[in-house]
């Protein structure tokens, strides 16, 4: 299954799983990032880190590693 770092701009995708440390997972829980809710990945910064996404009509940054623990479906 694809992470949310593999996921090209501006396509939409549901969060399968939020994986990593509980705090971490906690963290994500919190800012919406919750299994079955859409997410796009909206912008990426000059050096390719952090990537900004949007999910529930809110947009977050997030650096590659952790988005690289959130898995998604297409």
């Amino acid at each position: 299954m694809p992470s949310l770092e593999e996921l090209p701009r501006h396509q939409a995708a549901v969060v399968a799983r939020v994986g990593g440390q509980r705090s971490f997972r906690r963290r994500l829980l919190e800012m919406g990032l919750i299994p079955g809710v859409e997410v796009k990945v909206v912008n990426v910064a000059p050096f390719g880190d952090p990537l900004e996404i949007e999910v529930r009509q809110s947009r977050l940054s997030i650096r590659r590693h952790e988005a690289r623990l959130v898995e998604v479906r297409t």
